[in-house]
This record gives structure tokens, C-alpha cells and sequence, in this order.
């Protein structure tokens, strides 16, 4: 196959879901990044931490609208968040001030961990380059980071996705744990 003609499509979009997964995808998302965000402006924000990043919408997307991939099983939530997390963060503390060179060290090491560790979860991705870009609200939580916002709202994801994912007949989380 030529270098161009693997630009072509190989097969068709997948069909599209049904109204009863699409409210089902609504409420979890709704329920699962609404708790978060209820945690970081009610309970964390006065402490200076925080609860929510960026990635987690990202991650609802798989864990309620995509409940069967790969990328959105628990192994993938947690392990790809709080690796990422652990790589941002070394990245930071490690690089400094160099942002173009920490940001595309943290984001290229965090796909190959993910892979190496079976933890692939695309939004891991931006976990660890919030820990990059976050500025100094982010960046002064060092390693706290990984553990809140990002190992505590992962969790908090995760337990909303195992509830409401099956309060339905027709659905089940998740497909696998480890």
C-alpha cells in the first residue's frame, strides 16, 4: 500500500446510537463532571485546591458515551490519569521552564507509558500536559497533583460511571477491571 492511498478510508463511519443511549451518556456525564465540579466549588476551592481539570470532559465522553472501548475501562480511567499525572508533573519539576520541550516530553512520555502499562486513555494526554501549561495554580501543587485533581476526580468519575452506567438494562461497566 503507498505512502498516499493509506489516506483513503478503509471502511465506513460506525452507525450512530440510539435516543436511550444518548440520555444515557447525558445523565452519566451530567451526574459524573456535576459532583466534580460541585467538590471543587463547594468543598476545595476555599483550600486553594482543585478538583476538576480539563481532561476530565474528555474522559466523560469515553466512560459514558463509549462505555464498551478499551480506552474507557477502569484500568484505562485511573492508571492512564494518574501515570500521566506522575510524567507531567516529573517533566515540570525536571525541564523547568522550558515549556515547548516539557510539554511535548510530558505528553509523548505519557502515550508511551500508557502503552507500555495497558493504561491507554486518551485524556491522559491532557492531564499531563495541564501539569505543563496549567500555570501556577497547577504547577505550585508539585505531586500533589497527582493525587488531587487527578487520582480524587478520577475516582469520583469512576464511581458515577459504575452507578448510572447500570441503572439500564441494555448496558453494563465495566468490561473489564485490571
Amino acid at each position: 500500500m503507498s505512502y498516499w492511498s493509506k489516506m483513503k478510508s478503509s471502511t465506513q463511519s460506525p452507525p450512530g446510537v440510539g435516543l436511550a443511549e444518548i440520555l444515557w451518556s447525558w445523565l452519566g456525564s451530567f451526574l459524573g463532571i456535576g459532583l466534580v465540579a460541585l467538590l471543587n466549588y463547594h468543598w476545595l476551592a476555599p483550600t486553594g485546591l482543585a478538583m476538576i481539570i480539563g481532561s476530565f470532559g474528555a474522559s466523560a465522553v469515553l466512560i459514558y458515551g463509549a462505555i464498551k472501548s478499551p480506552l474507557a475501562q477502569p484500568r484505562n480511567l485511573l492508571g492512564g490519569h494518574v501515570l500521566s499525572a506522575v510524567v507531567g508533573v516529573a517533566c515540570v519539576q525536571l525541564l523547568g521552564p522550558h515549556y515547548w520541550l516539557t510539554a511535548a516530553l510530558a505528553v509523548s512520555l505519557a502515550i508511551a507509558l500508557m502503552h507500555a502499562t495497558k493504561t491507554l486513555h486518551p485524556p491522559g494526554g491532557a492531564t499531563a500536559l495541564i501539569a505543563v501549561i496549567g500555570g501556577p495554580s497547577i504547577q505550585n501543587l508539585g505531586w500533589l497533583y497527582v493525587l488531587v485533581p487527578v487520582a480524587a476526580g478520577a475516582v469520583v468519575m469512576l464511581g458515577v460511571a459504575l452507578l448510572v452506567n447500570n441503572l439500564s438494562p441494555r448496558r453494563a461497566y465495566p468490561e473489564f477491571w485490571w
